[in-house]
């Protein structure tokens, strides 16, 4: 009789480890507000690939850029309910902490090698723990949305001056919009889809994005320069909701972490040969100047004051510590 018992559990053990064996893969949503042209995209690409290599056969992730399940606000809004299970976003996130502003600051850093020495002094893992606490979330990743520069129909960007009299499409909170007009632009508020439109027209003269954000919208074909401002730099920002993070295994746990913070260095390469690749091609259409950023710098310093009287210099000291 024991030897039927035994014989009847090792099969039912044997049954439900099979299984759980052929068990489908659990289906992971990844969605964004950019398109397929961003760097955003190539991260969640690389990130989901990373995954099925440590942990094969157990995740099948399903990417949706482009707004498909909402702009990047209600993104957000969803990845904190837990509706969604993971997002790959850029500038909204700043808005969960007012802190985190200093990413709309003008003219932070020097360049990308600024960007990457800055984050790994200690402000990533500041930023981290800044949108974990106040967005309740789980931060996997942060990588780079991009440098933002000025695409225009009049003139290049060489000097401050240049951008006076300008009306310029910006996106961005009060500090980004406050420094173009100190600098005598006109900021214009017009829906990012109806930005080429507004250029042929003459509605505005200019605006300001990411380049892949220009070379997406063909907004080359329409503007006679384009000027590597570098005026703001946004990082993007792999997130997934508390509810899907906690379910998950704790060997999950550690290799989604592992992954997060591993990708970073590729990622990073990845968004310089994709600005680069956009660049080129631009470059058929319209003129492309390189800017000197410190006379900018200087004539911007005084826009910190507000930031540092209401948030400290708690993040500004990573980035003024690993200047060059």
């Amino acid at each position: 009789m024991n030897l039927i018992k035994t014989s009847v559990l090792a099969a039912a053990a044997l049954a439900a480890s099979s299984a759980l064996a052929m068990a489908a893969p659990r289906e992971v949503r990844i969605a964004s507000h950019v398109s397929t042209f961003s760097p955003l995209h190539a991260q969640s690409q690389l990130f989901a690939a990373e995954i099925e290599k440590r942990l094969p056969g157990e995740f099948d992730f399903k990417l949706f850029p482009g707004g498909q399940l909402g702009e990047e606000n209600d993104l957000i809004a969803n990845v904190q309910a837990g509706s969604i299970e993971m997002v790959n976003v850029a500038s909204g996130v700043l808005k969960i902490d007012g802190k985190l502003g200093v990413f709309d600051l003008p003219w932070l850093f020097d360049d990308r090698a600024h960007v990457e020495r800055a984050m790994a002094a200690g402000l990533e893992d500041a930023v981290r723990k800044t949108i974990e606490e106040s967005g309740n979330v789980k931060v996997i990743g942060v990588y780079e949305n991009g440098f933002r520069h000025v695409i225009n129909t009049q003139r290049a960007i060489n000097e401050p001056f240049d951008l006076d009299g300008l009306k310029i499409r910006i996106a961005g909170g009060k500090f980004r919009q406050a420094v173009f007009q100190d600098l005598g632009a006109t900021p214009v508020s017009v829906p990012w889809g109806e930005t080429f439109t507004a250029l042929q027209s003459g509605v505005v003269d200019g605006a300001e994005a990411a380049t892949y954000g220009f070379y997406e919208q063909k907004q080359y074909e329409v503007a006679g320069y384009l000027s590597l401002t570098s005026h703001v730099y946004t990082p993007s920002f792999l997130i997934a909701s508390k509810a899907f993070y906690d379910s998950l295994t704790p060997e999950q746990q550690t290799v989604f972490d592992e992954v997060g913070r591993s990708i970073t260095a590729q990622a990073y390469t990845d968004a310089a040969a994709l600005e680069e690749k956009y660049l080129d091609e631009m470059k058929a259409s319209l003129k492309v100047n390189p800017v000197k950023l410190k006379p900018f710098q200087e004539a911007t310093a005084g826009s910190y004051d507000d930031y540092v009287a209401k948030y400290g210099e708690d993040f500004l000291k990573y980035v003024r510590d690993t200047a060059e």
